[in-house]
């Protein structure tokens, strides 16, 4: 698989204190569960806070109404571990996104999602192996990201996996 990271539009460079530039992506940050994924800003749509989210609570998917379209809600806390704990309803936001094709969908997180800067040079693809066999194949790349005293380890999330894996 390619890393099919550059170009789009939230690719930049940012220069660091000594000034070097540093190339970077730009993307939604958010958790669910105790992983931590992120959605290209590209293709974030918008995110909403309080929306309410139809459906039976029986599968991992529900609609909601945004704007004058009826965008499809994934749980991917219930895909990702199997949990029903209604997240759906517990969650304080939604990350709206568009696949290639146009297609919106809805991710609901608890936590306001953060804007972030990741440096390409810790992206690194995940191998189709292991997206083929686990579930956490809706991720295309992986990155480290350091803050404060820890690692962190972010999931880049692909769009046109998402709404298939429901």
């Amino acid at each position: 698989m390619e890393n099919s990271l550059v170009p789009f539009k939230s690719y930049s460079l940012r220069y660091s204190n000594n000034a070097k530039a540093v190339a970077s992506l730009k993307a939604i940050v958010f958790n669910i569960g105790n992983l931590i994924l992120a959605l290209r800003i590209e293709n974030v749509y918008k995110v909403l806070s309080q929306t309410p989210v139809y459906g039976s609570g029986l599968n991992r998917v529900g609609i909601a109404h945004v704007g004058d379209r009826e965008v499809t809600i994934i749980d991917l806390n219930q895909q990702l571990f199997n949990s029903n704990t209604g997240a759906v309803a517990q969650a304080n936001y939604l990350v709206v996104a568009q696949n290639t094709a146009g297609e919106l969908f809805g991710i609901p997180v608890a936590v306001v999602p953060a804007l972030k800067q990741l440096a390409l040079s810790n992206i690194r693809v995940l191998p189709e192996s292991y997206r083929d066999s686990d579930l956490l194949g809706i991720a295309s790349h992986v990155c480290q990201i350091s803050e404060k005293e820890t690692t962190l380890t972010v999931f880049l999330l692909d769009v046109d996996r998402i709404p298939e894996s429901r």
